[in-house]
């Protein structure tokens, strides 16, 4: 069962990793499968992004308890149960990339603000150049249960952000469907590396 689903989401981390995006082991992906009850198809902890085969992905439930599968799932399968629940996403992406890493590291007042690039009219509801995109940033914890609380506030009190960060970790992205999600990626890859460079040429 599911597939259709499996086949997809592998091909797109293979692609995510051959773009450097998250490599060796790093980052984590998931689908969302049923919302009543909520079930998820994520990646299993510890294997290359590179070679991840779609029979290897996990099933897991709310509480991240794995339904289909004999891998253990990352840690981090708490977050992307989070943004399940509290966004209409219905694939999530965790990556490890230069450039967002770098982005997180320049925070400002708990956000990167990104403005006045014509790519920022490829994330969803943007229309204009002019619009501000402040990727909410989080600091870096292995303390899942109290990263995941941070996070759902974050995703209640700001207003429709399209990704969040962890300090010197990476990034979450999610789209509606898997078009939507790789959109979101590539064009938040895209503004992390022109405005880091930006940034540099102005100092």
């Amino acid at each position: 069962m599911f597939d259709k689903h499996r086949s997809e989401l592998t091909e797109l981390i293979h692609e995510i990793h051959g773009r450097g995006w998250s490599p060796g082991t790093g980052g984590n992906f998931s689908q969302v499968l049923s919302r009543e009850p909520l079930r998820l198809l994520v990646t299993p902890s510890g294997v290359d992004k590179g070679y991840v085969k779609p029979s290897e992905l996990l099933e897991v439930d709310a509480d991240g308890k794995v339904l289909v599968g004999d891998m253990p799932p990352s840690a981090e399968t708490l977050l992307h149960i989070v943004i399940a629940q509290e966004t209409n996403a219905g694939v999530i992406l965790h990556t490890h990339s230069i450039w967002n890493t770098l982005a997180s590291l320049s925070e400002k007042d708990g956000g990167y603000a990104i403005s006045h690039f014509e790519m920022l009219k490829g994330l969803q509801g943007i229309r204009t150049h002019e619009h501000t995109e402040v990727i909410p940033v989080l600091q870096n914890s292995q303390e899942m249960n109290s990263l995941g609380e941070e996070l759902r506030k974050i995703l209640r009190d700001e207003s429709n952000p399209h990704g969040v960060l962890l300090k010197g970790h990476g990034l979450y992205t999610w789209g509606r469907d898997i078009f939507e999600a790789r959109r979101h990626l590539e064009v938040l890859e895209f503004l992390f590396e022109v405005s880091v460079r930006a940034r540099s040429l102005e100092q």
